[in-house]
């Protein structure tokens, strides 16, 4: 007889919803095709009661409580900005984990796994569009780009299609790969990811979604995102590339109608937004972090691309927290 899998998914208010239900779904689903209530799960928060998504739909939840039985996983969804509410909530996470519980976190989960101190020592998988705050908030955290990091008993997954690639997995290690498969068909999911897959991360400008720059562009563009806070300059990226200045900036031109240089500040200015928008940072810790001297300029440059000041977009997205309960995005 297969042994029974338990997952517990800790939610707190404006959770992607999409990132639950990418792994609840498959679960059920492996659970009719073999027959069996092979997997089960519960929602939780820390107090119980009704916990509402990043989509206002309330789900019902019930209390982490210390007595709980040891799940064999347990994962953390969150918006970025959340954090676990007690110590004693903190301590009975560490004590599943001692007992054998693999603990993990989903999208914006990572932040509150992270500041409990709950993946000390272990990569984990950060969406692209929170990376540039979580490496702010957290410089001595190893993260990556992967869609997927499980290592040793803590698994992370960035984004929703991650988290059913992580079910998949789940999967796969109770009822073996064929019946696996036979999930991921059911929902037409194109291909199980495992582990050294990279994220996509859409192309500034690309007018076809899923379009990949040139090789050479994005070369470039990983140059140019290497360290924002000394960002290189155009000449010094094509000397890296061993091309001229004018032949990188003919391919910028082409693949995305701007110039390296504005194409570099675009980077900037998307990795400033983060930071603005998921940290509390001053304005000149920011403008630092993305490679200015002086905010004045910084705020010049951001009100240019979002037509708002940091602290007017800081403080309407603050706003619509208090008033939807809503991360942004939520992914």
């Amino acid at each position: 007889m297969t042994q029974t899998m338990t997952a517990g998914f800790l939610i707190s208010s404006g959770f992607p919803m999409a990132c639950l239900t990418s792994m609840i779904e498959p679960l059920r689903a492996a659970n009719e095709i073999h027959g069996t209530d092979v997997f089960r799960w519960r929602l939780l928060s820390e107090g119980g009661g009704q916990v509402t998504s990043s989509a206002q739909i309330g789900f019902e939840t019930d209390p982490l409580r210390r007595e709980d039985p040891v799940f064999d996983y347990l994962i953390l969804l969150s918006a970025p900005t959340a954090r676990l509410a007690t110590p004693a909530t903190v301590g009975i996470l560490r004590r599943q984990a001692r007992h054998g519980a693999v603990l993990g976190a989903v999208s914006g989960g990572v932040f509150p796994l992270v500041r409990a101190g709950l993946a000390p020592d272990t990569p984990v998988a950060v969406h692209w569009c929170y990376q540039a705050a979580f490496e702010t908030a957290f410089p001595d955290q190893a993260a990556t780009d992967q869609v997927l990091e499980w290592r040793g008993k803590t698994i992370t997954a960035a984004g929703a299609a991650a988290a059913f690639d992580l079910a998949l997995l789940m999967i796969e290690q109770r009822l073996g790969r064929a019946l696996a498969t036979e999930v991921a068909c059911w929902f037409q999911h194109p291909v199980m990811r495992r582990g050294d897959v990279a994220q996509a991360i859409p192309a500034l400008l690309s007018e076809a979604p899923g379009a990949e720059l040139p090789p050479l562009v994005a070369q470039a563009v990983r140059l140019f995102s290497e360290t924002l806070s000394e960002p290189p300059g155009v000449a010094e990226v094509a000397a890296r590339l061993e091309i001229s200045p004018r032949q990188l900036e003919r391919a910028f031109k082409q693949a995305t109608g701007l110039s390296p240089s504005r194409y570099a500040r675009k980077l900037r200015m998307e990795a400033a937004r983060q930071i603005v928008l998921y940290t509390n940072d001053r304005l000149a810790e920011i403008a630092q972090a993305v490679g200015y001297g002086d905010a004045q300029t910084f705020g010049k440059h951001y009100r240019a691309a979002f037509g708002k000041s940091p602290l007017e977009d800081r403080a309407q997205i603050n706003l619509f927290r208090v008033t939807g309960n809503l991360p942004v995005p939520s992914t």
